[in-house]
């Protein structure tokens, strides 16, 4: 049984990328073939983000958006950045 959840887990986590990966290459193409390094790290730095971002979403299933977007901040902050702000939610003050 964890061998089927193993599995539906990683062709979650394929799914997610594809279709976020497919979208990224289309608008980024000229980045990741640049001959400028800093262009086409940038990209590629962009393209492993959405690779995490994927990985996290296809394993939180169960959680709400909210906990899942604080997982994702909670890893930028691990690589020295700010997070982004929360922005506020309709309804609260």
């Amino acid at each position: 049984m964890a061998e089927e959840k193993d599995d539906s887990t990683i062709e979650n986590r394929v799914y997610v990328f594809e279709s976020l990966a497919r979208a990224f290459v289309e608008k980024a193409s000229d980045d990741l073939g640049s001959k400028n390094p800093e262009r086409r790290t940038r990209a590629i730095r962009a393209l492993a983000d959405l690779a995490y971002v994927s990985c996290v979403v296809a394993d939180t299933g169960a959680l709400k958006p909210k906990a899942v977007r604080k997982k994702v901040l909670a890893a930028i902050e691990v690589d020295g950045e700010a997070p982004a702000p929360e922005p506020d939610e309709p309804g609260e003050a």
